[in-house]
């Protein structure tokens, strides 16, 4: 079975609409990390924790009543993080982006087409903005073709700069040729983009990350929507229209 190139089922288009061009990263929780030691960095970018300022009560002595103990976060001997703070210390890496798309493989669509890639997104500035350009409303984006959601989701979870954020495949390649970070080398963790009829940013109608370069014409991908799911592919270099490079520390 062919994958469903990302094309919308609302609107007339190759993949989704809604592009955020250059938009901060969504959904990095800022609540509050507590820890006697060094903190270090959250697993999960959108697990939630316990708010680290709760004041637990003691008894006063000799009242037999109840004080309020200093909150966590006043007292100078505790070092207190938000998950923000932590991501913003640690600039996420290539190999961050390909191991959190891949530890989605084996994901698949609803029965009405929509994934939970599609409601997530639908949250998210990408798709108020993919609305208002290209329109209809943000809840079109709940059955339609999920490709870029995904690689949108990747690159939002783990903060990662320059990754951009859309729907549609050909705007959200446009973007990247805007900021100056398009070319033609496949590498790992690149966002890359295909056309299977024809060639030019227009033509676009799938993308997907790169995990690496086979050397023999192939490069190994990890891609959503393909087949209804997320899966791993080994595709031909002639399909591919350019990639697109995020700000990985070098």
């Amino acid at each position: 079975m062919s994958p469903r190139h990302a094309k919308p089922r609302f609107a007339p288009k190759k993949c989704l609409t809604g592009l955020v061009a250059g938009a901060v990263t969504a959904g990095a929780a800022a609540m509050a990390v507590a820890t006697a030691a060094p903190a270090v960095s959250a697993q999960t970018p959108t697990a939630s924790r316990p708010a680290a300022h709760q004041a637990g009560q003691v008894p006063a002595p000799g009242t037999g009543k109840a004080k309020h103990a200093r909150p966590v976060n006043d007292n100078p001997h505790v070092k207190v993080h938000t998950v923000a703070e932590q991501k913003a210390k640690r600039v996420p890496t290539a190999a961050d982006v390909v191991k959190l798309a891949m530890s989605q493989v084996g994901t698949t669509e609803n029965a009405g087409g929509g994934s939970k890639f599609n409601q997530w997104f639908m949250t998210t500035p990408y798709a108020k903005a993919g609305a208002a350009r290209d329109g209809g409303s943000v809840n079109d984006y709940a059955n339609a073709s999920w490709c870029d959601m995904f690689v949108t989701w990747v690159g939002d979870q783990l903060g990662v700069k320059g990754m951009g954020g859309d729907a549609f495949t050909p705007s959200h390649a446009k973007w990247f040729i805007s900021q100056g970070r398009w070319g033609t080398t496949p590498k790992p963790g690149a966002v890359v983009f295909f056309s299977w009829n024809g060639s030019g940013v227009d033509n676009i109608d799938h993308v997907g990350l790169v995990i690496k370069d086979n050397g023999d014409g192939t490069i190994q991908t990890v891609e959503g929507n393909t087949d209804d799911a997320v899966k791993v592919r080994t595709r031909n270099t002639s399909t591919v229209v350019g990639y697109g490079y995020p700000e990985y520390p070098q």
